[in-house]
């Protein structure tokens, strides 16, 4: 006699927090086919056709497999998609164009894109020196100004302060941190918001980052092993070890695989 599969519940769904760093409510929901076929709808306006190996991909995947197991139904569609929609948004900076996806207001894609420099006027040269980096290299205090547009709601966190400490550390070769700098800033904002309740009180990315260049005494072109340190210190002091998909490690990694391609 066969033995008796064991049957599967709801619960086994495969959820928006297995495959994406969100949190909150829409981390416990399932991906469904529905909120699946609005993410590639969104895809194919923007790009002309769905982007392998991101958000759309990722949930039709999912949501197909919740299907085939009898988790969800194919016109089944998450509230939270339902009610905050699904969005994509691009960030034009000098050189680079930053593709951010959100489900109900969360991010979870973020890639970016090389677009042509515009023509370089006295107004808009966008280089540190004449050396070797040339105009169009992007810098670490850049790619932080990047994370304010970005990720610039996002309350700041210990794992940001952290990342934007090692940002400021590579940018100015220093081993210690600047006085009244972004990183002094971005810890005095970490420790107030660990007291702070109410999500509308707290300082967010964006407060901090905004200027971020202009806080920096000298600054650098991003690199790989900028960004590896950077991406380190965010995951090290994360109590998840996930960086945030549209925050700083993600901005100096961005920055520097197009410095690489320059």
């Amino acid at each position: 006699m066969s033995q008796e599969q064991p049957r599967r519940t709801p619960e086994d769904a495969i959820r928006y927090g297995d495959i994406f760093a969100v949190d909150g409510e829409l981390a416990e929901k399932p991906v469904t086919p529905r909120d699946a076929a609005m993410m590639q709808t969104a895809e194919n306006e923007m790009f002309g056709q769905t982007q392998r190996g991101h958000a759309a991909a990722a949930m039709q995947s999912a949501a197909a497999r919740n299907e085939r197991a009898g988790l969800v139904g194919h016109s089944d569609v998450t509230e939270v998609a339902s009610k905050d929609g699904v969005t994509i948004t691009e960030t034009d900076l000098p050189g680079w164009r930053v593709i951010t996806e959100s489900v109900g207001g969360q991010v979870v894609s973020q890639f970016s894109r090389r677009s042509p420099i515009p023509t370089m006027t006295p107004s808009s040269i966008y280089q540190i020196d004449a050396g070797k980096d040339g105009i169009g290299s992007i810098t670490i205090g850049e790619a932080l100004e990047a994370a304010a547009l970005t990720a610039g709601q996002k309350p700041v966190e210990w794992s940001d302060a952290a990342a934007i400490q090692a940002a400021e550390v590579r940018a100015t070769g220093r081993t210690t941190i600047v006085p009244g700098g972004v990183a002094a800033a971005a810890q005095a904002a970490a420790t107030l918001n660990a007291r702070t309740p109410r999500a509308e009180d707290k300082t967010t990315l964006a407060d901090i980052l905004g200027d971020a260049t202009s806080k920096l005494p000298s600054d650098k072109p991003a690199s790989r092993r900028d960004a590896e340190g950077v991406a380190g210190a965010e995951m090290r002091n994360d109590p998840r070890l996930n960086t945030h998909p549209a925050g700083i490690a993600a901005s100096v990694a961005a920055a520097a695989r197009l410095n690489q391609n320059m």
